[in-house]
């Protein structure tokens, strides 16, 4: 079979997707998501690289109202204690909504799975690569679910503990992500943190190295990272 070959069009479909995808926490309640269309975006992001191909992501799909409420009421409990140690920022940080656990269409957990072993490409750093390859899949994901015009947030407001305990995982495996999906009224031009001002994120040529770390990029490079600015 012939490798796919993408037209300029094709091309800018990825960067666009890419650009307009947002963490999500407003959902319009009492929704659901097709389940063909829950399937393409799981396999997109089962399709994620990995590691020595370890695939170490397990997704849990939390049908059981009973466990969602529970879910909900731990990342209730994290939010508050997350206040606490703000100091200064707390009650700004009240104010902001960091999930919607209660709301959105499908809630989905994000599991790394125990260690199996996996050396190839993780000798030296087997938890980290294996946190990666997570990672990939849970871009995957977001992508997919913005390709999908439906919008997904990644609560990580959470004991992992209490997760891992809660949804039955066995030993060695740890929970990294919460994630709501379903269908929004609407995506922020921005996202949140910048929108609230609680943060504002850098541009890309001022984190572009040239050599080692700290140094400069070059002209040509800082064009480059220029001409493909995009909202992220």
């Amino acid at each position: 079979m012939d490798e796919p070959t993408f037209d300029a069009v094709a091309r800018e479909a990825i960067y666009e997707v890419i650009a307009a995808r947002r963490d999500i926490r407003h959902f319009l309640p009492d929704q659901r998501v097709e389940p063909a269309t829950l399937a393409r975006i799981l396999t997109a992001a089962h399709q994620a690289p990995s590691v020595g191909l370890m695939q170490p992501w397990r997704f849990i799909r939390i049908c059981n109202p009973a466990t969602r409420a529970q879910l909900a009421e731990a990342v209730e409990t994290e939010r508050l204690r997350t206040a606490e140690a703000l100091s200064e920022r707390q009650t700004e940080f009240l104010r902001l909504k960091i999930e919607g656990i209660r709301e959105c269409a499908e809630l989905l957990a994000l599991i790394m799975a125990p260690d199996d072993g996996t050396v190839l490409g993780r000798r030296t750093m087997p938890r980290e690569m294996a946190i990666a390859s997570c990672a990939c899949a849970a871009q995957n994901l977001w992508l997919a679910a913005r390709a999908e015009n439906l919008g997904l947030g990644w609560v990580s407001f959470f004991d992992p503990d209490y997760v891992t305990q809660l949804l039955g995982c066995p030993p060695g495996a740890f929970p990294l992500g919460i994630f709501c999906l379903g269908p929004v009224r609407e995506f922020p031009a921005k996202p949140l943190l910048e929108m609230v001002d609680w943060r504002h994120g850098e541009a890309l040529e001022a984190l572009l190295y040239t050599d080692a770390y700290g140094h400069g990029a070059r002209g040509e490079e800082v064009a480059l990272a220029q001409d493909h600015k995009r909202a992220y």
